[in-house]
């Protein structure tokens, strides 16, 4: 059977975010069916490989609050065809991007885009980056006669299909390749996505455990085309407003509430559980009264209330042991960019923000 899509990457959050929307999509272009490719050699993980694409596939067990009512289900997800190792089955993904693909999507982790010294080589190799491997393979696929990919990078980084194209440009030029292939190259649809989902607990030998909430927003642009529709597929003109309403809402609520958690004492050690005590009251009014109005100020009040909405069932989430002293490490950074940036952005002053400003200074203040 063809495989349309190839995705890089085998991590529980592309198993319970773009391959489980793959699953309960709407078919835009014929089956949504996948080869998935593991970067790494490790052998250990042939396992999970070999169950992502068995015939029954593998649960997505689904809990938390939507709308404040507990969730729990369980979905299968059986849209992987063939689980490939990037090392030791290259010929054969190589003639799958030469031949079959037409979506890539990719998660590689925080840093699948930075630079080896490995991709300097005129040939590939599993110990390159991400952009070097996708290079080679797409100088293939032009050598083979293929036309262009849509390509679809879910890594957290700003810009990322913006990022990964100027990275394999750069690889190419360092390569020499010819005007026809940088054309080639050039004419890809390297999408810039955003993404979203809380992915808690892995099921083995593949599967995940995953909030009710997703979003994969994705930037419009000329050609671009998607496998599936599904509610938690938004293609948008414009992705700013996406990262705003995570940054500042979902991120810096995060803060605030670690905030007013080691002013408290650290009473507790799982968001949960201070979301079901004295924190919580002082947590909303802040997003209220400050965080909300603030996005009113630039034309965006009841995108911010609709989100605030979603983003405490999302605190509240039952099911979900997430450690206020993991979300505290780094603190003072993450409030200047969370919180010291919001301030700047929606133009909020001590007496329009008092709580923010405050919280923003103390963390400036003990910072190293």
């Amino acid at each position: 059977m063809q495989t349309p899509i190839l995705q890089f990457g085998t991590s529980r959050f592309l198993q319970a975010h773009a391959l489980a929307y793959l699953q309960s999509g709407t078919p835009l272009s014929g089956p949504p069916i996948v080869t998935v490719v593991q970067s790494s050699g490790d052998a250990s993980r042939r396992g999970r490989l070999d169950a992502l694409a068995a015939p029954g596939g593998y649960p997505v067990r689904v809990r938390g609050l939507e709308g404040g009512i507990p969730v729990e289900r369980e979905e299968q997800v059986c849209v992987v065809q063939r689980g490939l190792v990037y090392d030791g089955d290259y010929p054969e993904v190589q003639r799958i991007f030469c031949h079959e693909a037409r979506w890539i999507i990719s998660n590689t982790a925080d840093k699948g885009f930075d630079p080896q010294p490995a991709d300097t080589l005129p040939g590939p190799d599993p110990a390159q980056s991400y952009p070097a491997k996708l290079f080679h393979l797409m100088q293939a696929r032009h050598l083979a006669g293929g036309g262009p990919l849509i390509l679809l990078p879910t890594e957290l980084q700003a810009r990322n299909g913006d990022k990964l194209r100027a990275r394999v440009l750069q690889i190419a030029e360092g390569q020499g390749a010819d005007p026809g292939l940088m054309q080639a190259l050039n004419a890809h649809i390297w999408a810039n996505s955003l993404v979203d989902r809380i992915v808690s607990e892995e099921i083995r030998p593949a599967g995940a455990v995953a909030e009710p909430y997703g979003l994969w927003a994705i930037e419009d642009q000329p050609g671009l085309e998607l496998p599936v529709s599904h509610p938690a597929i938004r293609v948008v003109a414009d992705l700013e407003p996406y990262e705003r309403l995570k940054l500042h809402i979902l991120n810096l609520g995060h803060t605030t509430l670690v905030d007013l958690w080691q002013r408290a004492g650290r009473p507790v050690p799982f968001v949960r559980q201070a979301m079901a005590g004295d924190l919580r009251a002082q947590l909303i009014g802040i997003l209220r009264d400050e965080v909300v109005p603030g996005f009113s100020a630039r034309g965006m009040g009841d995108q911010a209330a609709e989100y605030l909405a979603v983003t405490l069932d999302r605190f509240d989430n039952p099911f979900i042991d997430h450690r206020l002293s993991d979300i505290a490490q780094n603190h003072a950074a993450k409030a200047d960019h969370r919180i010291g940036a919001f301030l700047t952005w929606a133009g909020l002053t001590p007496a329009t923000a008092p709580r923010l400003h405050q919280i923003s200074q103390s963390a400036k203040d003990i910072a190293p």
